[in-house]
């Protein structure tokens, strides 16, 4: 039980870490790394949704043969349908695209700021819940190292995400505690839906390869809606694709070297 709190808590680690460079950096972070940030953090999260996620609800429905497939293609589309009626219910702000979308008071920018990496962090504490769920099940399909390895991944991808949202908050005259602050509570979500969502599947264990792939449609959603379309934004976009190939990358060395 202890070593699931630390991984549910580690992506928050990862988030509050990256809201911390609000306290070392004095201007707001320049469009290029911004745009590398978020096509790195696009390619861990892609990442992990095929290793982490999609690939276990597969092998763990492999006993309905050539429908092994099933299983996991409708939670995908599940997860993907969820976001997008979160996408619509809560009102937030394109990460990055904000200036585009007309003028708001300090206020309204701020509180949809925080909405909008709020919404990203949701399906990403889902799915750390969901492969802790699936250690607990002992069905063999996801292991311990590989389940760390989703939750580091997460973190490493939450650490620009925190410095996106505090920095611009910082660079429009809020006070660095209160911009730090902020970019914490975005990733609070995160080990508090991982909770909810070990709970349920631990007393659902025949629904894991569609909460897996739930998961993991959630996370692609947010990639292709939000995060490609930043990382691509304006010149010299190969920055954000390089990124994006870093990040991946990464997450597949992980999830492979400690699964």
């Amino acid at each position: 039980m202890k070593n699931i709190i630390i991984g549910l808590l580690i992506p928050f680690v990862g988030t509050a870490a990256g809201a911390a460079c609000v306290f070392f950096l004095k201007n707001e972070i320049k469009i290029g790394i911004q745009r590398a940030l978020t096509g790195f953090a696009a390619g861990v999260m892609v990442a992990a949704s095929i290793w982490s996620l999609i690939i276990p609800a597969i092998e763990q429905s492999e006993d309905k043969g050539s429908f092994a497939f099933l299983p996991a293609f409708i939670g995908f589309w599940f997860g993907i349908l969820f976001l997008l009626l979160l996408d619509h219910v809560i009102p937030h702000l394109h990460v990055g695209i904000e200036q585009a979308e007309g003028p708001r008071s300090s206020f309204s920018r701020t509180v949809m700021l925080v909405l909008a990496v709020t919404l990203h962090n949701i399906p990403e504490g889902m799915a750390v819940g969901v492969v802790f769920a699936g250690l607990i099940s002992g069905s063999g399909i996801v292991t311990a190292g590989g389940a760390m390895a989703l939750a580091i991944g997460i973190a490493i991808q939450n650490f620009p995400e925190g410095a996106i949202i505090s920095m611009p908050l910082f660079a429009e005259g809020k006070k660095k505690m209160k911009s730090f602050g902020l970019g914490v509570l975005s990733g609070a979500v995160e080990p508090v839906f991982g909770g909810l969502t070990v709970l349920l599947a631990s007393l659902v264990v025949p629904a894991m390869p569609y909460l897996l792939s739930f998961a993991a449609g959630a996370m692609l959603y947010v990639v292709v809606e939000e995060l490609i379309p930043e990382m691509s934004a304006g010149e010299h976009s190969n920055i954000g694709v390089v990124s994006f190939a870093v990040g991946f990358s990464l997450m597949m060395v992980l999830d492979v070297a400690l699964g």
